[in-house]
Order: C-alpha cells, then sequence, then structure tokens
C-alpha cells in the first residue's frame, strides 16, 4: 500500500478554509447592497452631504456713452456780388464873397475913481491900564534863562485879548508859556481901528524877561 505524506492533506484542508471565507465575504456584500445597509454606513462614515444654489451676482448695466457731439457743416462760401459805384462828377470850385458891414467901435464906460485906501491903526498898549510883566517862573529864574519873547495878540473891539500866539520865541518854553498865560489873563489894550471905528486885529508885543526883575 502507497504511503501518502500528511502535508498533502492538510494544505488542502487550509486551500479550502480560505475559499470558503472568500464566498461567505461576497455573500455578505451582496447582502448589504440589497438591504440598504451600505447607505447608512455611508452616511455614519462620510456625514450628510450639504447642497445650496449659489445665486449669480447681477451685473450692473452702465449706461451707454453719449453720442458724439454733431458738427454742422458750415455752408459753402458765396462771394459778394461786386457792385460798382458810380462817384458824381467834382463840382468847380466857386469862391464865396460876403459882405461885412462895419460896426463903429462903442466908448468904454468911464474909469471910476478908485476907492480911497482904509485908514487902519494897530492895538495898542493903554497907558490908563499898563501892561502887567508876567511871573518869573522859578524854575527858569534858577536855570538862569532870560530873553525875549514877541506875541501875536488878537485884540477884540472892546480891548479884551481874545488870541496869543508865539511869534518868535525867547529860546526857553517855560517863558514863553509865562507871557502867553499873562497876556490872556490879565492884559486890557487900545482895540485897533478902520476908518476910526474899533475892529478886531492883530497886533504885535515883545515882552522881556531879565534876571534883575
Amino acid at each position: 500500500m502507497p504511503y501518502a505524506p500528511a502535508t498533502d492533506s492538510s494544505f488542502f484542508t487550509r486551500r479550502g478554509l480560505v475559499f470558503a471565507v472568500i464566498i461567505a465575504l461576497h455573500v455578505g456584500m451582496f447582502y448589504l447592497l440589497n438591504s440598504g445597509l451600505s447607505h447608512q454606513i455611508i452616511d455614519v462614515v462620510l456625514g450628510p452631504i450639504e447642497t445650496r444654489m449659489i445665486e449669480d451676482t447681477p451685473q450692473r448695466e452702465e449706461p451707454p456713452p453719449p453720442p458724439p457731439p454733431k458738427i454742422e457743416t458750415p455752408p459753402p462760401f458765396v462771394p459778394p456780388p461786386e457792385i460798382a459805384i458810380e462817384l458824381p462828377a467834382e463840382a468847380p470850385q466857386t469862391t464865396a464873397i460876403q459882405t461885412t458891414t462895419q460896426v463903429r467901435p462903442t466908448t468904454p464906460p468911464p474909469v471910476s475913481a478908485p476907492p480911497a485906501p482904509t485908514a487902519r491903526t494897530a492895538p495898542r498898549s493903554d497907558s490908563r491900564r499898563p501892561l502887567t510883566q508876567p511871573e518869573y517862573p522859578p524854575s527858569s529864574r534858577r536855570a538862569g534863562e532870560a530873553g525875549t519873547v514877541i506875541l501875536e495878540v488878537y485884540v477884540l473891539e472892546n480891548g479884551r485879548v481874545g488870541e496869543a500866539k508865539v511869534k518868535q520865541s525867547s529860546g526857553f518854553p517855560r517863558l514863553d508859556e509865562a507871557a502867553v498865560r499873562e497876556v490872556k489873563r490879565s492884559w486890557r489894550l487900545v482895540p485897533g481901528t478902520e476908518n476910526g471905528k474899533p475892529v478886531p486885529m492883530w497886533g504885535q508885543f515883545a515882552v522881556t524877561f531879565k534876571l534883575t526883575d
């Protein structure tokens, strides 16, 4: 009796087992596909799939560009008609003779005699009211200031002084101010006259300051 090795029987037994497992897997997959369990497994693994519709952004229609300006074609140049102007013949120049009448010159009116000169007298001091001497400013006396100031004095009809101003300074303002102040305050004069009548008039008077006073 021939001897069969043990290894061959075990090999075929293992091979049949693998073949049976493969067949069982195919049968199980077929069952799953028919029963709908495969869709549930896919949903568990991949999760729900969300779909949404994306709307297209509306495009803004821009207004069409303005039409180009219409340029009117100028009318064709038509030369003006030529007009012939006939000038009249120049008339001969004539000499006009004008008749003039001689007019006798009129005698001028007689020249009137010039008016008599007005007799005027300037204001002067009144002997009944002698002119007062201004007070010597103490500061001027201490400083040794001395001199003569010439004043222009406006004398009214009644002999009072209306205005006084310095015409020529003594060289020291304090002496000039003292003289003007005294003339306005205290002086009474004989007014000036025109044809014997007292009238307001400007007159000149001199005031002298001496340290011996």
